[in-house]
């Protein structure tokens, strides 16, 4: 082995890339291989909480992020009649927290930002590992055309369906939260849309969410309790959904009329059941390999991201790779618990369909004060990377 260890990444998403970029800045010599043999303007829209920005920042690379993104000015969730039930002042609570909370910004945009601040040659396009073997000085990695190498340290950052989780944690696979859900960017924005409010709203068995981009974009999401991988879900087109959601509240039904089928992405909302570990000799699983949390709380990239800064620092504070690996899981393993575990709670009560039962939880979101509700947030923003 080299006195100058050779980090294998292995995933160039949000998380692999921000810490590319985190080690780089430390020195070290690291390798980001991605199963996509190019890089196309893909996904839909995505926010960054304060925890998030506050790890770009430590990494200094917050100022490229919000030149990219939009500010959220206050935060609604309503009923399906437009009720609101409750509201965050969005930029009170990011003076409050002394930093930039809750910016919407399109992962494509984000990617960009990212890949700008690599070295060259950092990236290696078509790489998709499919196997990997342990050697007594390092990782073999091996790649689904053909090639093959080696590595000292491989931080697996390849997603909720992680070849190296898969491999490694015996029946940990992804579970399915009992609900689907449609995402689109789009770019004709009804004159029906408040530009500055950012809302999710509350049916039975059905939510939709709206949360205005830069560049005159608007993302929307919109989830419906399913089966799970069904074929009817899957074949929906704009129309089907705005049968489904044309009795929501304005703008619900123009912003779903204002859609084309080819910008719809459709997937099962999926996560898993929190992990005993993450370290495991030279691998360390991180992001969504390690921790994939349902998009109720709004923490999937921003778990990667802080996985991120907190990875480049363990390796700085410790001179043996494999240590730093396991001090990085005593630091992340409860606070991704926690957050995995309130956003499937969550996501379990905002998917009610019960006609009483979503009568309480509307009563109960409407009689909570907002201080209340940024409290029981607080422990999101709260985040050393020490």
């Amino acid at each position: 082995m080299s006195n100058t260890p050779k980090f294998a990444i292995v995933g160039g998403g949000i998380g692999g890339l921000t810490l590319a970029i985190a080690l780089q800045k430390k020195g070290l010599e690291v390798t980001v291989y991605e199963h996509a043999e190019q890089l196309r303007p893909l996904g839909a829209g995505i926010t960054l909480a304060a925890n998030a920005m506050k790890a770009f920042a430590e990494i200094g690379i917050d100022t490229e992020i919000l030149r990219s993104g939009r500010v959220l000015k206050k935060l609604l969730i309503k009923d399906d009649r437009g009720n609101v039930l409750t509201e965050t002042d969005a930029e009170r609570f990011s003076r409050k927290l002394g930093v930039t909370n809750n910016i919407a910004i399109h992962r494509a945009d984000l990617h960009d930002v990212l890949l700008k601040k690599i070295s060259p040659k950092t990236l290696a396009l078509g790489k998709a590992c499919i196997d990997f073997e342990n050697m007594p000085a390092g990782v073999r990695l091996f790649f689904q055309d053909g090639t093959e190498t080696t590595a000292d340290y491989v931080i697996a950052c390849d997603g909720i369906h992680s070849t190296f989780r898969k491999k490694i944690v015996k029946n940990a696979e992804p579970r399915y939260a009992g609900y689907t859900c449609w995402r689109a960017v789009i770019d004709n924005i009804p004159g029906t849309v408040n530009v500055d409010e950012t809302s999710e709203t509350w049916g039975a068995g059905s939510r939709f969410g709206i949360v205005p981009l830069a560049n005159n974009r608007l993302y929307w999401f919109a989830c419906l309790n399913a089966p799970a991988n069904d074929v009817v879900m899957e074949e929906f087109d704009p129309s089907d959904l705005h049968a489904r959601f044309r009795k929501f509240h304005s703008p619900i039904p123009d912003i779903i009329k204002h859609t084309r089928k080819d910008q719809l992405i459709w997937g099962d909302i999926i996560d898993l059941k929190p992990l005993e570990k993450f370290a495991f000799g030279r691998i360390v699983l991180m992001g969504d390999a390690a921790h994939a949390t349902t998009p109720n709380l709004g923490q999937g990239a921003c778990m990667a991201i802080e996985d991120a800064v907190v990875l480049a620092n363990c390796l700085t504070e410790d001179a043996i790779p494999q240590q730093a690996f396991q001090k990085f899981e005593t630091r992340r393993r409860r606070r991704t618990r926690k957050i995995v575990n309130g956003s499937w709670r969550l996501g379990r009560v905002a998917q009610w369909e019960s006609p009483l039962l979503t009568w309480a939880r509307n009563a109960a979101v409407r009689a909570t004060p907002a201080r209340v509700t940024e409290k029981q947030m607080q422990f999101i923003t709260d985040i050393s990377f020490q």
